[in-house]
């Protein structure tokens, strides 16, 4: 949406994510992600860490439920999503404010690690229009012809090979 304030933060998870339902069904996935900035001393020769950012983060519906699945205690992740600020009231009645991250986007860092991905069945529709059972329209089931994929046809890439 317009004017919501988006971040980027990489760092590492500090527990498991925590699956949850809400009354409507409606999965969510909570998690933290520590970050913290790390530089060389150059007197003691060695690296030292810098004070360390904790943001509590939430991931709704087939991305919560990837997250939990996915991504465990440690894991080193990166995240992109909207940034909230939300003020409430303890019991002891001190105002309080917390900032909070809604994930759009996240992923394990792979500059220390490898994965494989595996590709989910979507259950609704895409903003393409294809739905759960539809094909995917970069796998076409014949082989495109040789050349296919360098010259663009009328409205559409030849044999409906990706454009890159």
């Amino acid at each position: 949406m317009s004017g919501e304030t988006t971040i980027t933060i990489i760092g590492n998870l500090t527990a498991a994510p925590e699956l949850r339902y809400t009354t409507t069904g409606t999965a969510v996935a909570g998690f933290s992600i520590a970050s913290s900035s790390r530089t060389y001393n150059k007197q003691l020769e060695q690296w030292e860490d810098g004070e360390a950012l904790f943001l509590r983060c939430s991931a709704w519906r087939d991305l919560g439920e990837h997250v939990a699945a996915s991504l465990t205690r440690g894991t080193r992740v990166i995240a992109s999503g909207r940034l909230r600020m939300r003020t409430y009231d303890t019991t002891e009645g001190e105002r309080r404010t917390v900032y909070e991250m809604t994930v759009d986007e996240i992923g394990p860092s792979l500059r220390f690690a490898t994965t494989e991905v595996k590709k989910t069945t979507r259950s609704t529709a895409n903003g393409n229009g294809a739905g759960a059972g539809e094909s995917d329209p970069w796998r076409a089931s014949t082989p495109a012809p040789a050349g296919a994929g360098t010259a663009r046809g009328s409205g559409g890439w030849a044999g409906d090979e990706p454009p890159f």
